[in-house]
């Protein structure tokens, strides 16, 4: 193990340079901070470091709340040039926005205030650039062809901010973002679908399930990049893969799992669940099964009712008990059974 003094011997020595020696200094924190207080096999996560985070975040809320009420005056009182207040007060905000980032987000490494501020930066990416392209009398008429431009170019303009600031957090919203934008174009081609669940459902008319199908499929993939690229799980490429975890779960079982409980299909439903539950375990992702789960219950109890349903969400909270329990004896056996043309060390290795 090397420490501060062997670090400080080092410089003093010559072999390395005073920010070589920080740099492996802020490595070793990073690491330690991500995997102390965890248990063997455990899946890191970190939301806030501490209450000063917290502190700041409610200053952001509160700042964020304030600029709005000054945004929505000028509004009010500039209303026959609408596209001049969004640009004007879209840019102010945008430029508030990054050098909070540049202090908090990559001088101060803060988690917590990184989330909020990305938030904040695809908010106002999305309102001010609404507010200049979309035309609201088209969109009251259910023409919605003004509003693909504005959304992707938030979204490019979100994938800017994580190239600067790289908070894993802002990969999430940028999925969400495609995925936005994808279903505004359908709609525009193909015409708005006559209830929300045509969205998701594969026996719909239209496109917009199968895009929910393939998005799903693209962001999973995407994630199992940064996954692959970190199987220690030690950096913030396996925080990316997280959150990305996080959007593909929802987007693969919305629609397979509507698709499945419209026609009161729940055995087929539980072995899909199975598979995905397979999946996450090689992988070593409960966030993946977590957001998969999660998402088929609020659908149970909101959309669908009756004893099949009750009865698939009861068998889905013993099935994560008993892979909460379990999850590394299970993870193990399972690891031996893959076969050979399966990247093993590119996943986080198995301590049983």
């Amino acid at each position: 193990m090397i420490g501060r003094d062997d670090l400080r011997a080092a410089v003093g020595a010559g072999i390395v340079t005073e920010a070589q020696a920080a740099s492996l200094a802020g490595l070793a924190d990073s690491r330690r901070g991500a995997r102390s207080d965890l248990a063997i096999g455990d899946e890191p996560f970190e939301l806030f470091k501490g209450f000063n985070e917290i502190f700041i975040v409610i200053g952001l809320i509160i700042l964020s709340v304030g600029w709005a009420a000054v945004v929505g005056i000028s509004y009010g009182s500039q209303i026959s040039n609408p596209q001049q207040v969004a640009v004007t007060y879209g840019g102010f905000g945008a430029v508030i926005l990054w050098l909070l980032s540049e202090y908090f987000v990559r001088k101060r490494r803060m988690v917590a205030p990184a989330i909020a501020l990305s938030i904040l930066f695809a908010l106002n990416a999305a309102t001010a650039l609404t507010g200049y392209f979309a035309q609201p009398f088209m969109v009251a008429q259910e023409d919605y062809s003004s509003l693909p431009w504005p959304f992707a170019l938030g979204t490019l303009g979100l994938l800017l901010y994580w190239f600067r600031f790289r908070v894993p957090f802002a990969m999430a919203m940028i999925a969400v973002g495609l995925f936005i934008v994808a279903i505004l174009l359908a709609a525009t081609s193909q015409g708005t679908p006559k209830s929300p669940s045509d969205l998701f459902l594969l026996s719909a008319g239209g496109p917009f399930a199968w895009i929910t199908l393939l998005l799903g499929f693209a962001v999973f993939a995407v994630a199992m990049f940064f996954d692959m690229s970190d199987p220690h799980r030690v950096t913030r490429r396996s925080a990316n893969g997280f959150w990305l975890h996080v959007v593909a779960a929802p987007a693969l079982v919305n629609t397979i799992a509507l698709s499945l409980l419209e026609r009161d299909a729940n055995t087929a439903l539980f072995g899909v669940m199975m598979v995905f539950a397979l999946v996450a375990i090689v992988i070593d992702r409960r966030s993946f099964l977590i957001a998969a789960i999660g998402y088929i219950v609020v659908l149970a109890g909101t959309i669908f009712d009756g004893e099949g349903a009750a009865m698939t969400v009861l068998i889905l909270g013993v099935v994560l008990l008993l892979l909460g329990a379990f999850w590394e004896k299970i993870r193990a056996r399972l690891l031996r059974l893959m076969p050979r043309f399966v990247p093993l060390h590119r996943l986080p290795p198995s301590n049983f």
